[in-house]
């Protein structure tokens, strides 16, 4: 009996301190939620992804990190990353889903400054959001990524 549906909507949140291995720890979490979710599929892109936002609000914040894995609807999986830094970098600081020009892109001898580019360039969607003073204090921003299986190609005989 299959206990778990694939259409069932689900959501996971995890607390992240400011900590070099807060990456390893986010991607070990999304391997183990979309293996039980059956969205292996997603799984190299899904960590790859998901580990340069979780880098990078540990690198560019000076506090706590928050990671949401959501099923969104059909088979879309949307992964977001929160902050306390408000500053969106690029190329999240355009519209969801408009690529920012080549103009941005880190010149081809630096260390770093291609994470988010490569975001760009492998999820279906994505796109950031500034997050002003709440209630409760939470400021910073988000920035987010969605992935769609691929439908398999199939040959006929």
């Amino acid at each position: 009996m299959d206990t778990v549906s694939p259409q069932t909507p689900w959501s996971y949140v995890l607390q992240l301190p400011h900590d070099p291995r807060a990456p390893r720890v986010a991607r070990m979490t999304l391997r183990a939620a979309l293996q039980g979710h059956g969205l292996a599929e997603l799984l190299d892109v899904a960590e790859l992804l998901t580990c340069e936002l979780v880098t990078n609000a540990y690198r560019h914040s000076d506090g706590l990190a928050t990671l949401r894995l959501r099923h969104v609807e059909g088979d879309r999986l949307r992964i977001s990353v929160w902050d306390t830094n408000p500053l969106i970098p690029a190329p999240f600081d355009r519209p969801p889903g408009v690529p920012a020009p080549l103009s941005v892109l880190a010149p081809a001898t630096a260390e770093g400054g291609r994470g988010l580019h490569l975001v760009q360039q492998c999820a279906d969607d994505w796109g950031g959001y500034p997050l002003g003073d709440d209630l409760f204090g939470r400021s910073g921003k988000l920035l987010w990524f969605d992935l769609m299986p691929k439908p398999e190609l199939t040959c006929a005989a």
